[in-house]
């Protein structure tokens, strides 16, 4: 069974920094595309951004690009979104996905085969 654990949520001030962390269990990372979506409050599940299972291609959302950054450590089984430059609307609660036997980088919710819990943001004004 896989399991996938964020970490690294909490709240921020406006123009802060976190670092969300995602763990794997039950299977290797290395062969998995994987993915982070946020879920705003009153709002659809929305793609923040990805990375292939080589770490050559990564997706953002025009919305965070520049001020995130995707990154992966197969030997660790993680996988890690470094959020920048954060803004009160990116609140959101933040899930991890992975989509194993997909080499590339996906934007699309669907794609994916297991997902986290998720992982509160709050970034104050």
């Amino acid at each position: 069974q896989v399991q996938l654990v964020e970490s690294g949520g909490g709240l921020v001030q406006a123009g802060g920094s976190l670092r969300l962390s995602c763990v794997a269990s039950g299977r290797t990372l290395s062969s998995a595309a994987l993915g982070w979506f946020r879920r705003a409050p009153g709002k659809e599940r929305e793609f923040v951004a990805a990375v292939g299972w080589s770490a050559g291609t990564t997706l953002y959302a025009d919305s965070v690009k520049g001020r995130f950054t995707i990154s992966r450590d197969n030997a660790k089984n993680m996988v890690y979104l470094q959020m920048n430059s954060l803004e009160p609307e990116d609140t959101a609660v933040y899930y991890c996905a992975g989509a194993w036997g997909r080499p590339f980088a996906r934007s699309a919710w669907y794609e994916y085969d297991y997902w986290g819990q998720g992982t509160q943001v709050t970034v104050s004004s």
